[in-house]
């Protein structure tokens, strides 16, 4: 019988230790798809580390104007095909091609949909740029007449004729740390914020992988690969006009005395306590990198989001440990 009992406890103890060693190697190994799983104050996170498709796609905000006067005007099977991809061969107009050159294919994006997904995001959104979505890579492989030829070396989106062609720029690699905790009901750290005002493709709702817009930029010394945290204050249920329902529903049990009241600010305590949303801990959502940077505005991607990342969201520059 005590042979028994020590074979159980030896059994028990080793599979607690392969447990803990398990956990301590997820937390700092990525894997295969370059994912990360540390253990915080929720039971797991998956960070993300952005790929080169990841930078090259984002997309950007920008006050400067960008120039028209080069553009793709076709491509082999037009007006068949309108559509161009990798490996097919496009038409460039303009001026100053050279054969071997590479060029960013780049648009000028509109909302069809002309929605505000948070009060005042027009305003918000003209001073911090118009969008231009990076749609893909070409190389010249020839001049002739009045158009030089193209090859797709790579595309984020089908290339349309119009869209805009820009000197090719190489762009830094984003550079990953390994996460440290993440206090999802961490107070103000006094260091700069802002807000995302909008998402790749005009998106109002963002998970992990997903490319958005801030309205902070070089001038306010934003830089590639700063992260920043991103938070929601309860109170912003109320600009949401069916979110903010919620503060007029029942919110007790028929056999409380004094049942609560949700409210938006403080007042006098009337049959039961009021419950001040003002009051509670602020919630973090979720984090994020920044891509790519602009004088206005910064494009960023979700490493990892507890929950869903919203269009108007505060973000806060979250330095590393």
């Amino acid at each position: 019988m005590k042979k028994t009992g020590l074979l159980l406890l030896l059994m028990m103890t080793l599979t607690a230790a392969f447990a803990a060693a398990q956990q301590s190697t997820t937390a700092v190994t990525p894997d295969a798809s370059g994912i990360v799983i540390t253990p915080v104050n929720v039971p797991f996170v998956r960070y993300q580390t952005p790929t080169a498709a990841d930078i090259y796609c984002a997309g950007f905000l920008t006050k400067e104007r960008i120039p028209d006067a080069n553009y793709v005007n076709g491509g082999l099977e037009t007006p068949t095909s309108t559509k161009f991809e990798n490996g097919n061969l496009i038409y460039l107009a303009g001026t100053g091609y050279q054969a071997g050159q590479l060029y960013s294919i780049v648009r000028e994006m509109r909302d069809v949909n002309e929605y505000e997904i948070y009060p005042g995001q027009r305003k918000v959104l003209a001073a911090a740029g118009r969008p231009y979505g990076e749609i893909g890579r070409v190389r010249v492989v020839d001049t002739r007449s009045h158009s030089a030829i193209a090859q797709v070396e790579f595309s984020c989106d089908p290339i349309n004729p119009g869209d805009l062609a820009l000197p090719f720029v190489e762009k830094p690699p984003v550079a990953f740390h390994v996460p440290g905790h993440f206090d999802r009901f961490a107070p103000p750290n006094g260091k700069l914020t802002g807000r995302i005002v909008l998402g790749k493709d005009f998106d109002g709702f963002l998970g992990t992988g997903m490319k958005l817009y801030m309205n902070m930029g070089s001038n306010q010394g934003v830089k590639v690969g700063d992260y920043f945290r991103v938070v929601r204050p309860y109170t912003s249920t109320l600009h949401d006009p069916v979110d903010s329902l919620s503060f007029k529903a029942q919110t007790s049990e028929d056999t409380q005395m004094r049942p609560p009241a949700f409210e938006a600010n403080r007042f006098t305590r009337t049959k039961g306590p009021d419950i001040h949303v003002s009051d509670l801990p602020r919630r973090a959502v979720g984090e994020v990198v920044v891509l790519n940077v602009t004088p206005t505005a910064s494009s960023g991607m979700v490493v990892f989001a507890l929950e869903d990342v919203h269009a108007g969201d505060t973000v806060e520059l979250d330095e590393p440990q």
